[in-house]
């Protein structure tokens, strides 16, 4: 009985823990790309960063005043070589040293370096000559940050577009593109043999671009809408973002690889476009973003990998006036101004409450027909086009009562994240409740001694 006291502080404390973890958000990111004239200073974006619940950076680059301005904020990034270096990295082991020595050890770990990305979209990109040596490049760095006693601490992979997939609907039947075989096999043998994630850029966007009914564009925007069915596995999926990532995870399930992790690298809405675009708006980044933040917050996951959620990187931080040509949405993706300002609130100021998130409707009808539409288009602020594999279904009444509805929706439209305020008070009755709980146990302790 004497080591009472002890056990019941030791508990409090893990339970403290607990829910401190329980609230973080360390599974929301955003990209930082810098293909501009007109961005502020890198110590501006650190302490606008640090006054956001933003977690994660994603650098496209190395850019060591950018690396240097996040030491000893905890943020952790992510910096990438570029796709003309793959060459070089992967013929010369010195020149992936170098590129450590000179790009990582200079920063680690005031500056939490999580994971270094060896090119940008490179299976999508067509030259094969960049697709063979992908992979002993990736090995290349790896084998430097070992040598460094760095492996295992900063993690090793690359960035996929959705065009990596052969097929994508329904999500239960997603499969890579059988052309890339031996060379996409060997990239997920080095993610699983060094639990490095499966980097992925989901665009519901263009999956509505390509297919602009009014259904469609709430199913995108994670709004009120009747939902799609995957007939393999009688899920019904609410929103654009969970069937594209379920997708993948299936495609990596097919391949023997489902305990690869999923990371999405960019995912986002333009708030403004050319006078043909249809699709950019203020209002409708504004609902795909503070709706896929509020559905990150909830910890629901995707209807194929529930109870968690998938770190998530958004496109982007700042517009970028250099980004290549092309229509206006391309330059037009920024959440923050270049005067360090929000475009508009999606509630990832510590300062702000949660976004609202559009309420979720009684399903009333069920998919009964599939196409799957795929479109080619650019994604990013690097200069390579990428391929977005969209999921176009059409609804119609069903009487069917196996229905497994995946309900993702939070909040309210009069709210603002009702459910993730709701986990948060959960917690904070579970923890008044341990601490009286504590108390009483103190007190019949103290009694019998």
């Amino acid at each position: 009985m004497v080591v009472l006291p002890y056990t019941v502080a030791f508990l409090l404390l893990s339970f403290l823990q607990t829910v401190k973890i329980a609230n973080s958000q360390s599974f929301i990111g955003i990209n930082y790309g810098q293909v501009a004239d007109n961005l502020p200073p890198p110590s501006s974006t650190a302490k606008l960063l640090q006054s956001t619940s933003i977690q994660m950076v994603r650098l496209y680059g190395s850019d060591p005043a950018i690396i240097k301005a996040l030491a000893n904020t905890g943020i952790g990034i992510v910096i990438g070589t570029a796709n003309g270096d793959i060459p070089g990295l992967a013929s010369d082991p010195n020149f992936a040293k170098s590129w450590i020595n000179t790009n990582v050890l200079p920063f680690y770990p005031a500056s939490n370096i999580i994971l270094i990305t060896v090119g940008n979209e490179v299976m999508t990109s067509n030259d094969q000559n960049l697709m063979n040596k992908l992979l002993p490049a990736m090995q290349n760095v790896q084998n430097a940050l070992n040598d460094a006693s760095l492996g295992g601490k900063i993690k090793v992979s690359t960035v996929h577009s959705m065009g990596v997939l052969k097929q994508s609907e329904p999500p239960s039947s997603g499969s890579f593109d059988p052309s890339y075989g031996d060379l996409m096999k060997g990239l997920l043998e080095f993610n699983s043999a060094n639990g490095s994630p499966f980097a992925i850029n989901p665009y519901p966007y263009f999956a509505y671009r390509s297919d602009t009914r009014p259904e469609t564009l709430a199913f995108c925007l994670f709004q009120p809408n009747a939902g799609r069915m995957d007939g393999n596995t009688k899920i019904k999926y609410m929103n654009m973002f969970d069937a594209q990532v379920d997708a993948v995870y299936s495609a990596l399930n097919s391949m023997g690889f489902k305990n690869v992790e999923i990371v999405v690298a960019e995912t986002g809405w333009p708030y403004k476009g050319d006078d043909n675009e249809v699709g950019p708006s203020i209002e409708n980044a504004k609902a795909y973003n503070g709706n896929l933040i509020a559905h990150l917050r909830s910890l629901v996951g995707t209807p194929l990998m529930p109870g968690e959620s998938v770190d998530t990187y958004l496109f982007a931080f700042y517009d970028e006036d250099l980004i290549k040509p092309g229509p206006g949405s391309e330059r037009s993706s920024g959440l923050f101004k270049t005067g360090v300002t929000m475009v508009y609130d999606v509630g990832l100021s510590t300062s702000s409450q949660a976004p609202a998130a559009a309420p979720q409707p009684s399903p009333a009808a069920a998919t009964t027909t599939t196409t799957t539409t795929t479109t080619t288009i650019t994604s990013n602020s690097n200069s390579s086009t990428s391929t977005s594999t969209s999921t176009s279904t059409g609804t119609g009444t069903s009487t069917s009562t196996s229905t497994n509805t995946v309900n993702i929706s939070i909040g309210s439209s009069s709210g603002s994240g009702s459910k993730v305020y709701l986990i948060r008070i959960f917690n904070l009755g579970l923890l008044y409740g341990f601490m009286g709980l504590s108390l009483i146990c103190l007190f019949f302790y103290d009694l019998q001694i």
